[in-house]
């Protein structure tokens, strides 16, 4: 479907970010700065057991991949494949180092941008079935194609990536958020942060993004925090029961919705962060079971200590990554929970290969930067 010889790939590598030229512990000039060292990996992340859990973590997703190019809710199941569990799971890839065609998973993630490019709908919409909550696997997909394009610059990934940021601005509700459905009527900070994360990974590909959204984004958010800094599941919510109070995996996604939109040196991030710091995986605490979403927690938990640097990622990157060693099917490789095996095992890869540094996102450049 792409024409991008291996020399063109090669030079995009390089200046589009793809950190394997990076050293280990080295920030990108102009990283902004929170607390100590933010975006800077220590150097003794990767231990053995992450790395065979890795290896064989990808060995076994890669042998999921349906053959239209997709992941989904199981292979047993016989569905056609999920676009935003699709890109989840070409993220894991890319986070190893393979890009579309290169690498030893290369020809997997090429698979995964032929899937999603296949499922981008005039409208803009990503979408590939009739599940419930579109807008959350539109986030994870337009993040991916923002990816794939920052990193090949191949042309037909950039028109389905456009139509995709078009279709996140013109949905975006009067305050600020996003919901289920690709209509500006509603919201929640759970499918807020898909979009606010996939609109920053576009505009460092290159593409526009408004302000004014943006702008709108950090106010939503901001009015989901609670006074003991943890995050409510939408804004002024105090009467929908257990949604109005804080959890773990919403205020982690809140913190990561607050650093992707640029407000690195926000009260509301340092609240944030001091409330996700109680709940340090392996303490037994909110974040080891998360309700039912667990990988979705911990994917937007360790983005935000990452961000974070210092003190929060060094405390927390050990905790998770022994957690998921321990917690991967020895014999299989998966890792199961939430959603399904491919969800989770691609959340889980994306987690403990986050010293990697090697996505573009994960940089630390805000909105405004």
């Amino acid at each position: 479907m792409r024409k991008s010889t291996t020399a063109k790939l090669l030079a995009l590598t390089v200046v589009g970010g793809l950190c394997l030229a990076v050293a280990p512990g080295a920030s990108p000039p102009g990283a902004p700065r929170m607390g100590q060292r933010p975006n800077e990996v220590r150097g003794d992340e990767i231990t053995a057991a992450q790395r065979a859990a890795v290896e064989k973590g990808l060995a076994a997703l890669a042998s999921r991949q349906m053959a239209n190019g997709s992941y989904g809710y199981g292979i047993a199941v016989g569905q056609s494949g999920h676009a935003g569990i699709t890109a989840l799971a070409g993220l894991a890839f890319m986070s190893a180092g393979n890009l579309p065609g290169r690498g030893k998973y290369g020809k997997n993630v090429d698979n995964c941008v032929t899937f999603i490019c296949r499922a981008t709908q005039e409208t803009g919409l990503i979408s590939s079935d009739n599940s419930h909550g579109v807008m959350y696997g539109h986030g994870f997909a337009t993040l991916f194609l923002a990816e794939v394009f920052g990193m090949t610059g191949d042309e037909q990934v950039k028109e389905k990536l456009k139509k995709a940021v078009q279709l996140i601005e013109r949905t975006q509700n009067r305050e600020g958020g996003w919901r289920y459905t690709p209509a500006p009527v509603d919201a929640d900070i759970s499918v807020t942060i898909a979009e606010v994360m996939a609109l920053r990974a576009a505009r460092d590909a290159g593409i526009k993004v408004s302000k004014d959204v943006i702008d709108k984004a950090i106010e939503y958010v901001k009015r989901c925090q609670n006074g003991d800094g943890g995050f409510s599941y939408m804004a002024n919510s105090g009467g929908m029961g257990g949604m109005g109070g804080s959890a773990f995996p919403r205020s982690a996604a809140g913190v990561a919705a607050l650093y992707y939109a640029g407000a690195f040196q926000d009260k509301a991030v340092e609240k944030g962060l001091a409330y996700l710091k109680q709940h340090t995986p392996g303490r037994g605490g909110a974040a080891d079971a998360a309700g039912g979403h667990y990988f979705y927690g911990h994917y937007y938990g360790v983005q935000a200590m990452f961000l974070a640097g210092g003190d929060y990622w060094a405390a927390w990157y050990p905790a998770i990554r022994e957690q998921l060693v321990t917690r991967q099917n020895k014999g299989s490789g998966l890792w199961s929970g939430d959603a399904s095996e491919d969800y989770a095992t691609a959340m889980a890869l994306i987690i403990l290969q986050m010293p990697n540094r090697y996505l573009p996102v994960f940089h630390g450049k805000g909105m405004g930067q």
